[in-house]
This record gives C-alpha cells, sequence and structure tokens, in this order.
C-alpha cells in the first residue's frame, strides 16, 4: 500500500515539474529547455527575432520581408543570406555551417548520406516550425535535374540542432535568423527562396584544382551561376536542358 501511494506521489510530482517547466519555459536558458526536451515554438522565435532582424537590416539599408537567396558551399562549411536591396542582392550575413554529410559531389540515392548540391527552391510548403531539429525547411530535393538522372532521396533539409544525415545543419541561433527571415520573404510575397548549392567558392583556381576529380564535368555546370551572380548580384535563370544545366543571363529582380 505504501509503495503505491509513493509511486503516485512521486508520479504527480514529477507532472507538476513538467508543467511548470512547459509555463515557464520562456525564463530558461535554452540548453536547459532542450535537455528537458522543451523546444521554443514559432510565435516566440518571430516574436524575439523579429525586432533584431529588422534592426539589423536597417543598418545596412535594407528590408525585413523582402526576397531573399541562399548559397551553400561545403567545402568552406558556410550558409550565406542575401536580401534584395536597391542594386540586387547584398550579403546580409554568412552563417557557419555546424555539420553537413558525406563528401564534396552531388547526393545520388536515399541512404548514401549524401548533402545534394544544385540548384533548389523553398516555398512555404518547404517550412517546417514543429521540427525535431528545432527549426527546418526542405531544399526539395530531387529536382528536375536529379530526377532526369535517377538520383533519389526525401527530406533533404536546412535545420537547427547541429546534426545531419544528409542535411545541412545549423546551430539553433542561425537557423531561427535564416528560418525567420526565409519565412517572412515568403509571406511578403517571394513565390520561393533559391538555395544554391555549391562544393566550393567557384574561383577559377579552385575549380581548376578540381580538374582531376569525378565530379569535374558537374561541377562546370553549377559554375556558371556562381559566376552570373558573382557579377551581376542579381539571380540567374537555370533551365534544364538534355539533363544538364543551362544558365541564362540574369535578370533585374522587382
Amino acid at each position: 500500500m505504501w509503495r503505491g501511494l509513493l509511486i503516485a506521489l512521486a508520479a504527480c510530482l514529477l507532472l507538476t515539474a513538467a508543467a511548470a517547466a512547459w509555463l515557464h519555459r520562456a525564463w530558461m536558458p535554452l540548453p536547459v529547455q532542450e535537455q528537458l526536451g522543451l523546444r521554443t515554438d514559432i510565435s516566440e522565435v518571430r516574436a524575439r527575432q523579429t525586432p533584431l532582424l529588422t534592426a539589423a537590416l536597417q543598418n545596412r539599408g535594407l528590408e525585413f520581408g523582402a526576397p531573399v537567396f541562399l548559397r551553400i558551399f561545403k567545402e568552406e562549411a558556410e550558409l550565406e543570406l542575401f536580401v534584395l536591396g536597391e542594386g540586387g542582392f547584398d550579403l546580409f550575413r554568412s552563417y557557419p555551417i555546424c555539420k553537413y554529410s558525406g563528401d564534396l559531389g552531388p547526393k545520388l540515392k536515399e541512404g548514401d548520406r549524401q548533402s545534394p548540391e544544385g540548384f533548389y527552391n523553398v516555398d512555404l510548403a518547404a517550412l517546417n516550425p514543429n521540427s525535431r531539429f528545432h527549426l527546418s525547411f526542405n531544399l526539395g530535393f530531387p529536382n528536375a535535374y536529379d530526377r532526369a538522372l535517377g538520383r533519389s532521396g526525401s527530406f533533404l533539409m536546412v535545420h537547427g540542432n547541429c546534426v545531419s544525415i544528409g542535411c545541412y545543419a545549423m546551430t539553433d541561433p542561425a537557423i531561427e535568423e535564416i528560418y525567420v527571415l526565409v519565412e517572412t520573404a515568403l509571406r511578403n510575397g517571394q513565390t520561393s527562396v533559391p538555395v544554391h548549392a555549391f562544393p566550393f567558392r567557384m574561383t577559377p583556381e579552385r575549380l581548376e584544382r578540381a580538374q582531376a576529380h569525378q565530379w569535374y564535368s558537374f561541377w562546370s555546370d553549377l559554375e556558371p551561376a556562381y559566376r552570373a551572380f558573382e557579377t551581376t548580384q542579381h539571380l540567374p535563370d537555370i533551365k534544364l536542358e538534355n539533363r544538364s544545366y543551362v544558365v541564362l543571363a540574369p535578370m533585374p529582380e522587382t
């Protein structure tokens, strides 16, 4: 009898502590929340990040809610976030990629634990504010190019929590900024956010060093998009022809 009462009392105490933790999570440091299995919900993230990002963008002459563009570089482990300004896309912030999977080169098949390379688009349906990796959005792999080559895979994300099995994993503070800026741009009218994922910064010198690599031909198809954006700060139009990327001259964004 006493044993049953003690078990019931312990259960009540645990439930009370859990409820109190949930109600007061806003006052807890994020590492403590994570240890308790609690995650800050998206409304709290928006409320915290919106004024900070608005002020930071204003200091750069940029507008919160303007269209954004992402570039990923595996070798440098960097994600760049650009915001559309008067003269084209301006680099707002560069974030370290906490982890990505595999080696330099594209993702080929489900389960190869390889992070993708290529050109992708993120729309509102790709956003997941309830991700178990804090926040996430789906890159849209496989795209038309990947499918034309028979490549397979699913749920390839940019997310938080610094753990990757084929995804690009960021720290939680980084993904909060990236997610809010992407979400706000999409809700403000941007149809989709382009994401260009490269193996490395595609300078002539770095590409020349890769001539003997098995993926040199594939990377050569990616390089014109990198060069076009570097030259103009406007996004090129990227088409698929004969199972290859074709990059058309950039047009100024409106």
